[in-house]
């Protein structure tokens, strides 16, 4: 084993070591301990968050104005979302005073090669998200070692069985709402004030890329809009480590 992979597999095994044990320190934990945990394991400089400010991503990053403010905020702008999460970007900063907010593009050179007529969303939509989503976070997240996001359990599908901390290669991976109830969410918005994503009031429940999501009908799963019709449930983010 070379010097390099045997210091990568050291890292590994350090973090899912890590992993497990915050995970069973914080299973019961409240979701701004979780972050306050987190903040303390790595330092401010070592921890990110990263959010879609999509219809539920205000409570977390509320949550996390409260713990610090200052902590990183990384944001996918894929080339394919919709205004109003543009919009919802800017109007949750300046809301909650979050103080680093990085917004994070896909590289020219690989949609020019590989999208040049935006049409992979539609014939690869795997492919699509790999270079618009999985390689734009996985070089945004290069000087971090933990990371924090929003999934929840009752999110379903793969999200069903999620822990509260996971190894994520090399880094730490906090899910501050593995545990939320979608009404403990609810009472998040309701007590702070926080606006609704816009296009809430329109039928979406969960919103990514435009050509990618749809409405929800009232008895499907927040996420039965996303990538409708296809047997894909996740953009890759999660289901591919980082290091």
């Amino acid at each position: 084993m070379s010097t390099i992979s045997h210091h990568a597999f050291a890292a590994e095994a350090a973090s899912r070591h890590s992993a497990q044990t915050l995970d069973h320190t914080l299973r019961d934990a409240s979701p701004s301990h979780v972050i306050e945990t987190a903040l303390k394991t790595v330092g401010r400089e070592q921890l990110a968050l990263v959010s879609s400010f999509g219809t539920e991503s205000a409570a977390l990053l509320k949550v996390m104005a409260d713990v610090d403010p200052a902590i990183p905020v990384i944001f996918l702008d894929t080339g394919w979302l919709f205004e109003e999460t543009l919009a919802y970007r800017d109007t949750l900063t300046a809301m909650l005073g979050l103080r680093d907010v990085r917004s994070i593009k896909p590289l020219e050179g690989a949609l020019s090669r590989q999208d040049p007529d935006r049409e992979l969303w539609f014939s690869d939509p795997d492919a699509c998200c790999r270079i618009r989503k999985v390689e734009p976070l996985a070089r945004a997240l290069k000087p971090f070692s933990a990371w924090i996001n929003g999934r929840k359990r009752f999110q379903g599908g793969a999200r069903a069985e999620i822990p509260v901390v996971e190894d994520d290669g090399a880094k730490l991976k906090f899910n501050p709402f593995a545990n939320a109830s979608r009404e403990e969410i609810e009472a998040i918005y309701k007590l702070a004030k926080l606006p609704p994503h816009p296009l809430v009031a329109s039928g979406y429940l969960s919103v990514g890329c435009m050509p990618c999501s749809t409405r929800t009908a009232p008895d499907e799963d927040a996420r039965a809009g996303r990538w409708r019709g296809r047997s894909k449930t996740e953009c890759g983010i999660h289901t591919t480590k980082t290091s």
